[in-house]
């Protein structure tokens, strides 16, 4: 043989060493879009390879967000196709890598709105990854630079990898399949009221009583707050009074809103549609706290005017963002102990043009579920965890 031929051979030999040597991706189904006006299908497609500090989750159930909506037709920005969304996942660990001494085969484990971050800069280190620096990562329609700019695709599937890192423990006493929101909407409204230190006896309103709204007059009142919650609708009265509230308020009836300013200390906003945020910053006591939750497609987004800042002086308007993996963590415990879940309905993975359109037109009473074991059934959510 001659040296050009050996040399040939060794490079070949080499290259297919390199590829044996890569550890095997994880193939994966799920839902997904395949353009902003479509309907959701299944796609077959590969999760990257479990790492040395990464899990695999089998996925249970899979909380619908109404963020994913907003995503998934563009109207936070544009975004790849196919996409599968979801970010409120609970489900059970069916592989650990060789360093993870987080979770074993078998444990309960969550993935909330992100799958890593760069863990260096200042906000990582202070335990606030929502707000990273340098390469926060969505859990999906995100790039990932850890694992070659693939593009992260969500929940409504049968399985996900991630770091331990950015795996939530979830007790084996919880129910499981309420779990899940706590991922998204739990945290993200259960950490402003920990940052403003709601407590007892807090005058407190929550604008907008959906699945935000209705959590976080449940972590208000478990505060100790007095809660006045308010809404477009009748339909929610009897439910917010029922979950704890003090008072609900129609804003489409004028004598309710009537006597409410220098009101409240705190009020969060939960609105993912057009209103005027100053309607409720003069509700607000002097040096109290409107906090922003809710965010709108970007052509129904809120405007407020400097002058309206200068007229309410030391009002204070504002935004949050979800919440890190410590606080996460922290939410999921408090919820289980002391029993503050979402109300849910359960529907099997088949349904879900139909959720969209009904989260559309207000007619979900609080947040829809998806069984992703319906993926491998008959099409319909089982009543057993």
């Amino acid at each position: 043989m001659n040296t050009k031929h050996s040399l040939t051979l060794c490079l070949l030999f080499a290259v297919a060493s390199a590829y044996a040597a890569e550890p095997a991706g994880i193939p994966a189904k799920g839902y997904a879009l395949f353009e902003k006006s479509g309907s959701f299908k299944p796609l077959e497609f590969q999760r990257h390879a479990v790492g040395e500090h990464d899990v695999l989750i089998e996925i249970l159930f899979s909380g619908i967000c109404h963020s994913d909506i907003h995503t998934v037709r563009g109207e936070w920005g544009a975004v790849s196709y196919p996409l599968i969304p979801g970010h409120e996942i609970a489900g059970r660990v069916v592989q650990v890598g060789s360093g993870v001494t987080k979770f074993k085969v078998g444990d309960h484990a969550g993935v909330g709105c992100m799958v890593n971050s760069c863990r260096t800069c200042e906000q990582c280190r202070l335990d606030q990854e929502q707000y990273c620096e340098k390469s926060r990562v969505l859990t999906y329609a995100d790039p990932d630079p850890f694992h070659g700019n693939e593009m992260t695709q969500g929940g409504y599937s049968d399985r996900i990898v991630v770091s331990q890192d950015f795996a939530i423990k979830i007790p084996d006493n919880a129910d499981l399949a309420k779990v899940a929101p706590l991922l998204c909407a739990g945290v993200t409204t259960y950490s402003p009221l920990k940052f403003t230190h709601v407590g007892k006896d807090d005058e407190v309103a929550v604008a907008g009583f959906g699945g935000l709204g209705h959590m976080a007059l449940q972590y208000a009142v478990a505060l100790g707050a007095k809660v006045t919650v308010f809404d477009i609708t009748e339909d929610k009265r009897a439910d917010a009074m029922r979950l704890g509230a003090a008072k609900y308020i129609n804003v489409n009836h004028a004598d309710e809103m009537a006597g409410l300013d220098s009101r409240f200390r705190v009020i969060l906003s939960t609105i993912p549609a057009n209103y005027d945020p100053t309607v409720y910053m003069s509700m607000l006591k002097r040096d109290g706290e409107l906090v922003i939750i809710g965010v709108p497609a970007q052509d129904q987004a809120p405007r407020i005017s400097i002058a309206a800042l200068v007229h309410h002086g030391r009002r204070k308007i504002y935004g949050t963002a979800i919440g890190g993996i410590k606080e996460t963590q922290e939410v999921v415990d408090y919820s289980v102990t002391n029993n503050i879940y979402p109300e849910i309905e359960i529907i099997p993975v088949q349904k879900l043009d139909d959720a969209y359109a009904n989260i559309l037109r207000g007619q979900v009473k609080f947040r829809y579920v998806l069984d992703m074991q319906s993926m491998r059934g008959n099409g319909q959510p089982r009543d057993e965890q």
